[in-house]
């Protein structure tokens, strides 16, 4: 069997070049008036939970990553997800755009003095800022996406099998290259983040033992020049499919495989709108469900501190329901390997002992 791996570390600059889609106070109201009711049995409530009250009077605000709302990856999924429940709930939501890192404080506070009753974070990367908040503010509910590292009763982390989706794009590049070449752009190399490169470049190797896969760590989620430019390496260096997990700088490696013509992989939604004939298929978080949830969870007085784990079996991860440009032999066989992973008859590396354990040293951002 060979198995090839390139890694190509290639850092940019982390806050000098991050740009966002918004200033750091850049904000939007939904608010409705329905006033829809979660039904069925009301579980009892925990410490810090929101008291009974209208649908109406309750105020949820979101806080992103450098990447803002339009990202077109989990931030847009997290905003999707509150936008809904503002819809379908009668509650009141908001969003706070983060420029920089420094931007993830304030904006936190600025929800806590409008006496918000849930405040939702959106990354790992706020994870202090949301820590320092929720022990100053033990009266206030508060969630973050993709972090299990708070242990505050007033804190729920929503986390993600994304080794699991990503095993299932990687299936996918695998069955479908034509050069037994394909790359993987991650945003930052870290322990969340490398779930992704660990399944990714599992699942190309279990299609394709033959498979060779070039590895690049932008160091920023929102750079996306410098995405393009891995792509364009990936491309020249014989890749013909480009799984991206790294934000809106995730967008340049879509929009360099457009103009050259290859396939790219999108990520924590379904990313197909953005270039329908170049995005193959995307390795689906359903942040935006996870988010809903917790909004219902906090209105019937439910929502619990710790950590609420989302995996395939559970829906919370997925390959993109759209498939136009997947060949139908490919689709059967991701379908069956996505019902051996269900099973536990396939069990996908989410970490590098894992990984290593059944492919030996191959992934090389950890």
């Amino acid at each position: 069997m060979k198995k090839k791996m390139l890694a190509v570390l290639l850092a940019g600059t982390m806050a000098a070049s991050m740009t966002a889609c918004g200033g750091s106070s850049s904000s939007n109201t939904a608010e409705t008036t329905a006033a829809a009711q979660k039904s069925g049995d009301s579980a009892e409530k925990t410490e810090g939970a929101a008291p009974s009250k209208d649908a109406s009077e309750f105020k949820i605000g979101l806080i992103t990553d450098v990447g803002g709302v339009n990202d077109g990856s989990f931030n847009q999924s997290s905003w999707e997800g509150l936008e809904r429940a503002g819809e379908e709930l009668g509650v009141t939501v908001n969003y706070l755009e983060s420029a920089t890192d420094a931007d993830y404080a304030p904006n936190i506070e600025t929800f806590i003095d409008e006496d918000y009753d849930l405040i939702i974070c959106v990354g790992y990367m706020l994870a202090d800022a949301t820590k320092a908040a929720a022990e100053a503010n033990q009266d206030t509910r508060f969630a973050i996406i993709d972090d299990a590292s708070i242990d505050l009763p007033n804190v729920t982390g929503l986390v993600f099998h994304a080794e699991q989706a990503s095993y299932l794009v990687g299936y996918v590049a695998g069955l479908t290259t034509k050069t037994n070449n394909i790359g993987f752009v991650v945003g930052m190399s870290n322990e969340t983040m490398n779930q992704f490169g660990y399944g990714y470049c599992a699942g190309a190797i279990d299609a394709n033992p033959d498979i060779t896969v070039q590895q690049f760590n932008a160091n920023s989620f929102a750079d996306s020049a410098t995405g393009k430019t891995m792509a364009n390496t990936a491309i020249t260096n014989g890749a013909d499919i480009v799984f991206q997990a790294a934000g809106a700088t995730g967008l340049g490696v879509i929009e360099a495989c457009q103009e050259a013509g290859v396939y790219a992989i999108g990520v924590d939604s379904d990313q197909s709108s953005i270039a329908p004939s170049t995005v193959l298929t995307s390795a689906m978080k359903r942040v935006d469900n996870a988010v809903y949830n917790a909004v219902e969870e906090l209105m019937d007085g439910s929502l619990e501190g710790g950590v609420q784990s989302f995996d395939l079996a559970a829906g919370g991860v997925d390959i993109a329901p759209t498939q136009d440009l997947i060949a139908p032999e490919v689709i059967t066989a991701v379908d069956e390997v996505k019902e051996k992973i269900i099973s536990g008859e396939v069990v996908v590396p989410d970490d590098k002992e894992s990984f290593e354990a059944k492919y030996g040293d191959v992934y090389q951002l950890d």
